[in-house]
């Protein structure tokens, strides 16, 4: 039932309004959380980390845990963090940090913290800011429709079989590859299976949503030499559920569905442009003229976008 959408522009733009624009017109599809992948300008040097504290009272002492891990990796804050200024326990937090020595290292040990502080995101270009309610009611909080970039990715969550609460909302980042972020509606059926095999080649999981699992996967096939489209393509044969899904970098957008192809998904790309939602009248919010729609609804689909220029890859 959850909704997805993605969206890119041929240059930095309100791509933070559109997504929102996409997402509020899924509401109906789950307002249990809502959550934006949001890629702006990459920096030369150095990540964007976006976490969520679970105690905003707790938190200088757990920015200075934080800190601390830093420091053992040779990096330190490029600049001073932010945060939300809401009234809810958990806080969504900003980071900007130098480029650890070892970068997987860094976020295994980062992640020790993370009953206390999670990392929802790192790289050089993606933020992930995802918490609880509607898109509208996210967007206002952290300022969503004020965001420039280039691409994006969101989702609008009815939550089924995992808990209801920020960090198990989606975006999912793909750890520890930086700038990776999916989106999924559906369900993966041999969940566990495959969660078992990537653990014990050392990948960790934060939570236990079967999203979380296909972002990891996809990074692992491309860290073993595989493109984006031959890592979608892959997932298809390899992947038992039923799924949807848009994943995206700083380079890429793509998406795969599954065999059955029973979980929607439309686009339209026009002059170099493109949005993508699980329903035509979300795309509609973005294009209301006679554009014409691509509906993808037959099986075993997969599709990549290079950012900036739409070319489908092969």
């Amino acid at each position: 039932m959850c909704g997805i959408a993605g969206r890119i522009l041929t240059a930095p733009g309100r791509i933070g309004a559109d997504l929102v624009e996409l997402m509020e017109s899924q509401r109906h599809r789950g307002a249990d959380s809502t959550g934006f992948a949001l890629y702006g300008s990459p920096l030369d040097t150095g990540y964007i980390v976006r976490a969520m504290a679970s105690n905003r009272d707790r938190l200088s002492s757990d920015l200075q845990d934080f800190k601390n891990i830093l420091i053992e990796n040779n990096s330190d804050f490029i600049s001073d963090p932010t945060w939300d200024d809401a009234d809810t326990p958990h806080v969504s937090v900003r980071m900007v940090i130098k480029d650890p020595n070892d970068f997987a290292a860094w976020a295994r040990q980062a992640d020790t913290i993370c009953e206390n502080l999670e990392m929802q995101s790192v790289g050089r270009s993606l933020e992930i800011v995802k918490d609880l309610g509607g898109a509208s009611e996210v967007a206002d909080k952290h300022n969503i429709r004020d965001f420039i970039g280039t691409h994006g990715l969101g989702h609008a969550r009815l939550a089924t079989e995992s808990s209801v609460s920020p960090t198990a909302s989606h975006p999912f980042w793909a750890r520890p590859f930086p700038d990776v972020a999916i989106v999924h509606n559906g369900q993966i059926t041999d969940y566990y299976t495959w969660r078992e095999r990537l653990e014990r080649k050392g990948y960790r999981f934060m939570t236990y949503n079967d999203s979380e699992l296909l972002a990891v996967w996809i990074s692992d096939q491309m860290s073993q030499g595989l493109s984006q489209a031959q890592s979608l393509k892959k997932s298809i044969s390899q992947i038992d559920g039923v799924f949807t899904y848009l994943i995206s970098d700083i380079h890429s957008m793509g998406f795969a569905k599954d065999r059955w192809a029973i979980k929607p998904l439309v686009a339209i790309e026009e002059n170099g442009q493109m949005a993508v939602a699980t329903e035509e009248q979300a795309v509609r919010m973005i294009y209301l003229g006679e554009e014409v729609v691509n509906n993808y609804d037959g099986p075993s689909m997969t599709k990549t976008w290079e950012i900036g220029t739409l070319r489908k890859a092969a």
